[in-house]
């Protein structure tokens, strides 16, 4: 029943979204990241504690390893510098007595202690008397023949490294400082120490702290992931909930005994739940005493419910059962509504296959209106069409019931189009929505008038060329209604044309099928 221009656009569409699928543009636009949208808290609790103890740790070791350092460079230049006076005072008289040999002797004996590297005993002219081990000034070294540069009248201190040392690689600090004897410069003495074990001390802090914010890292990490997994479970019970209210399951309760804000927001969400239920109760049964399009109209803009409504060119349809009165004089209640249950089934069930609105059941009547409030270009047709299409299928229905024993049913069909005022009708306190007009009663007017299984309508209607060409209809008689001045000409409409035909049998077929289990 769709429309030409209604395939074209679905056509354009298709084509426009194959289009964009071939292009790169189109190629970026349906790609997906990698990264789940989604990170359960308890993750992420556990990698913000997992950085927060990095930080803290790594703070806190470079606060270690910085107050180690210094600590352990005091110790060195505590001892180097007591070390070295202890030196210098011991080979005070034996520069003065120019003893060669008790100065390498004491340089020597010097020199075997642990972390000291060597001991050097130079002239006051700086001619190197005595020496032990490695020197910063010996050939090769790193300050070779620097040795005035690094003497004077202060104890001073020398940093150096040699990779490649006779001994390995060196990292050391040297002190030197002049030996006095009153007034006079005897001479200058060196000694050495190793920063190894300095070195290897830092090494070891930094690998303990290490080792401990790994431990601790991993430790935390576990323990906050349990724990944010235990504190989130709540939270989960609230993420499935409001999933499956996303979803249209109403039908739950959450245990919102906890004492705290998450247990407030659970009874919140039970509150909110059994309110959508009620609504969707409320609205399903709004749906069954309203036509879908009319409900949908209506709760799609709650704030525009008002009275009054707009002048609109549509197509108004009265179907009703012919002699009714007379059989349910002779039908049991029961019977009656079977009856009349059945008659109201079969419209509301087939109606929507021709764009059609039922406006409202009258007794043994219904009321079809098409164009409003869906808008329909081809709305006149499609009225006619679906009268065709009733008559067609009370007659299958017909032979269905005669061969379980029941009564037939028949109807007599009226149809107009023309202008309607279409809107909410009635008070502020009880409204419908529905179409009123002159158009209107004179529908009303055909179907009363109309005999046994037939369809009338006006020669208006029929002269509208979208119509006229795809029914066929015969010139019925010229009808005096009140109100009207002239007579109005009318036509019975016998069928629609026969690639319509074969469409409507299909449809028939299908309905009466999924109707069988229903109503027969």
């Amino acid at each position: 029943m769709l429309s030409s221009r209604k395939n074209r656009q679905i056509q354009n569409a298709n084509t426009q979204g194959a289009d964009t699928g071939t292009t790169w543009f189109g190629k970026f636009l349906h790609w997906k990241s990698p990264l789940p949208r989604h990170f359960p808290i308890g993750i992420k609790l556990a990698v913000a504690i997992g950085i927060l103890l990095t930080v803290a740790m790594s703070l806190l070791g470079a606060i270690i390893v910085s107050n180690q350092t210094q600590m352990l460079n005091r110790q060195i230049q505590s001892t180097g510098r007591t070390v070295v006076h202890q030196m210098a005072e011991s080979a005070k008289e034996l520069l003065l007595a120019n003893d060669l040999l008790q100065l390498q002797i004491l340089a020597y004996n010097l020199s075997t202690s642990e972390n000291i590297l060597g001991t050097a005993i130079y002239s006051p002219d700086y001619k190197l008397l005595a020496s032990s081990g490695q020197n910063p000034f010996d050939p090769y070294a790193p300050h070779e023949g620097k040795a005035k540069a690094h003497m004077d009248s202060e104890t001073r201190t020398l940093e150096w490294k040699w990779p490649y040392s006779p001994k390995g690689n060196l990292d050391a600090i040297s002190f030197t400082t002049p030996v006095r004897f009153k007034d006079v410069t005897a001479g200058h003495v060196l000694i050495s120490f190793s920063r190894t074990s300095i070195n290897q001390s830092i090494n070891d802090v930094v690998y303990s702290i290490i080792t401990v914010t790994t431990l601790l890292i991993i430790i935390g990490i576990i323990v906050s992931y349990f724990l944010g997994k235990k504190l989130t479970k709540p939270i989960q019970h609230l993420l499935d909930a409001s999933r499956a209210i996303d979803a249209g399951e109403y039908n739950l309760q959450l245990d919102g005994r906890r004492n705290d804000e998450i247990g407030y927001l659970m009874n919140s969400l039970n509150s909110m739940a059994q309110g959508l239920l009620e609504k969707e109760q409320v609205e399903a049964a709004f749906k069954r005493h309203v036509s879908p399009n009319i409900a949908k109209e209506i709760l799609g803009d709650l704030d525009q419910v008002k009275l009054g409504g707009t002048h609109v060119f549509s197509t108004v349809m009265f179907v009703d059962i012919v002699g009714f009165t007379s059989k349910s004089e002779t039908m049991t209640p029961q019977a009656v509504a079977e009856l009349l249950n059945e008659f109201y089934s079969y419209i509301t069930h087939s109606v929507h296959l021709f764009r059609g609105t039922v406006d409202k059941y009258i007794g043994d009547c219904a009321m079809i209106v098409f164009g409003v409030p869906d808008p329909d270009e081809d709305h006149v047709y499609h009225a006619i069409s679906y009268a065709v299409f009733i008559q067609r299928m009370a007659e299958r229905i017909n032979n269905i019931r005669i061969s379980k024993g029941k009564l037939p049913v028949h109807y007599r069909i009226g149809i107009n189009c023309g202008e309607m005022l279409a809107g909410n009708m009635g008070s502020a306190a009880r409204m419908q929505y529905t179409v009123v007009g002159d158009s209107v009663n004179l529908a009303s007017r055909l179907a009363s008038i109309a005999n046994t299984d037939q369809i009338m309508i006006t020669e208006e209607t029929y002269d509208i060329p979208s119509v006229k060409r795809r029914i066929i209809a015969q010139k019925y008689q010229s009808l005096h209604v009140r109100g009207k001045s002239k007579p109005i000409s009318t036509y019975l409409v016998h069928d629609v044309r026969e690639a319509e035909q074969i469409k409507m049998e299909k449809v028939i077929d299908r309905l009466l099928q999924s109707m069988e289990k229903e109503l027969l």
